[in-house]
């Protein structure tokens, strides 16, 4: 019989969620050998958005410990010793592969057992591969999905053997962004594949997908709409040599980087726990319809008060405050004690190149652009708002100050009504800042 051991808390998984919530829990106050984090990467919680924004920076290189949590909202790394300290078990390599939740069990990939009083689902996202979709050669050397530390390390050594090559990248959203610019300030030749209409269509309108489609091909990024990858051609070392698209063109290719989605991991806790757009479906402390089991990141489906809907949200800002939440009502409940429900904003960035932008709120309804749009501009400047009943919900800008990023955020959360939108088209920022 394998060893079994008991906690009083357990955290599977051991991403951005992983790592704030043990921040939480020592904040709130922890015996030693009471908490677990069950992992199945090699390495402590870490900042995953780094990934695809510093770490594969080859001049000048994001590398652990630098972007250990919870360095990137300016808290503490939590190094190795950081848990030690705080008498946390992290149990890294570790893959669970069964969880009676009834029984309170977890089961390891290599027999091990866990029991815990209290869980804290936090599996987060895997990504979704061209092999999902039967594409063939999609298993070729040299294609690259980003999702965890060791994708990006292989990633980096290809950019180094491969310098100044040429890179294909499969996905128009926000890793077909973010890494379309990374390898081009790292001097490959880069070209950009994706079936949609425009850029990040899930977010952007037209007006704002032009900007940084021109800003792209002005950096010299080729840009392939309106098609997808069928297929891939290899040498005879079984590296891609070729993208071959649906419409027939071919692209030459020494790496190639796909980026077109992800998916919530909840294989484990199937018909165990009452589902919901495709997460587990959670009450405003992260609560799931299982007792004593929480569900927190990308794969709660939770009430969002702003919009009273049940909403799931797949972002780093969403992952570090849900932990924290659910952290603190399992506190609470201990205690006797309750605390606000979970009121969120949603919010999204992005960085590339010398662009950074934000957005707040939801993108429903009418919008405006305003400000400067030309990919052209030295500073361009500029931005959107969503409508919907009369009343501003939605908030983007690129090239903001921290000072008017706070405004369309306060913006978006107090929704103020709008009473022309010619009108707010001409004010812009000036409409925000007077809040």
């Amino acid at each position: 019989m394998a060893e079994e051991k008991s906690f009083k808390y357990v955290i599977v998984g051991g991403g951005v969620a992983a790592g704030y919530a043990a921040r939480e829990f020592s904040k709130q106050g922890l015996k030693p050998g009471e908490l677990a984090i069950i992992s199945r990467e090699p390495v402590p919680p870490y900042e995953r958005p780094a990934l695809s924004k510093g770490y594969i920076n080859l001049e000048n290189k994001a590398s652990l410990p630098g972007f250990y949590v919870c360095a990137g909202s300016g808290g503490e790394k939590q190094f190795p010793q950081w848990y030690k300290d705080n008498g946390i078990e992290l149990l890294l390599d570790t893959e669970i592969v069964k969880a009676d939740l009834a029984a309170k069990t977890l089961i390891s990939g290599t027999g091990q057992v866990f029991k815990y009083q209290t869980l804290i689902a936090a599996t987060g996202s895997s990504v979704t591969r061209l092999s999902d979709f039967g594409v063939e050669g999609a298993d070729a050397k040299n294609i690259f999905y980003l999702r965890e530390l060791l994708d990006a390390d292989e990633l980096v050594t290809a950019m180094n053997v491969k310098a100044n090559g040429k890179a294909v990248v499969v996905g128009g959203g926000y890793i077909g962004l973010e890494l379309s610019s990374a390898l081009k300030v790292n001097n490959m030749e880069v070209t950009m594949v994706y079936p949609e209409p425009w850029c990040m269509p899930r977010l952007f309108t037209a007006g704002i997908a032009s900007f940084y489609e021109g800003f792209y091909a002005n950096k010299g990024i080729n840009i392939v709409k309106g098609t997808v990858a069928a297929g891939f051609s290899t040498n005879s070392d079984g590296e891609v040599t070729e993208v071959i698209l649906k419409d027939g063109r071919t692209l030459e290719a020494d790496i190639v980087i796909v980026g077109v989605g992800a998916r919530p991991i909840i294989s484990l806790f199937k018909g165990q726990v009452d589902e919901e757009k495709g997460g587990l479906k959670t009450d405003a402390f992260f609560r799931t319809s299982v007792p004593d089991v929480y569900a927190v990141g990308d794969i709660a489906t939770f009430p969002m008060k702003l919009y009273n809907e049940m909403r799931r949200v797949e972002h780093v800002d969403h992952a570090r405050k849900s932990a924290e939440q659910a952290v603190k009502a399992i506190k609470a409940a201990e205690e006797g004690n309750s605390i606000p429900e979970y009121d969120y904003l949603p919010y999204f960035y992005s960085r590339a190149f010398t662009l950074s932008w934000q957005f707040y709120g939801d993108n429903v309804g009418e919008t405006v652009l305003f400000g400067d749009n030309d990919p052209t501009s030295a500073k361009p400047k500029f931005g959107s708002f969503w409508i919907k009943d009369g009343k501003l919900i939605g908030a983007f800008l690129e090239g903001g100050s921290p000072d008017e990023n706070k405004a369309i955020a306060k913006a978006a959360r107090e929704q103020p009504v709008v009473e022309s939108v010619e009108v707010l088209a001409k004010e812009g920022l000036s409409f925000v800042s007077n809040i």
